[in-house]
């Protein structure tokens, strides 16, 4: 791997630790569900951003694997979640 690749690699994950924890501040200090509904998404987002960069530090194409695992489980949480803030039951 080359030096530059490396670097970028190092910065990306640096960037992304600063967002987990700005996502979780707001997810343990947000005022409204919906608030902490979506810092929680955003985590998710950000731990995939994370597997898929690890993956590509070390040339596993296992991490990308789990990285749509937890897209799939995400976005199907977050759907259950909003309609249960709308309607106040997830199935009818």
């Amino acid at each position: 791997m080359s030096p530059l690749l490396s670097l970028a690699i190092d910065v990306a994950l640096a960037c992304y630790a600063l967002a987990l924890a700005i996502a979780l501040v707001r997810l343990l200090r947000g005022p409204a569900a919906e608030e902490r509904i979506l810092a929680l998404d955003f985590m998710g987002i950000v731990a995939i951003l994370v597997l898929l960069v690890v993956g590509i530090r070390y040339r596993s194409s296992m991490t990308f694997e789990a990285a749509l695992l937890i897209a799939l489980t995400g976005f199907v949480a977050t759907a259950a979640l909003a309609k249960f803030l709308l309607r106040g039951e997830v199935i009818e």
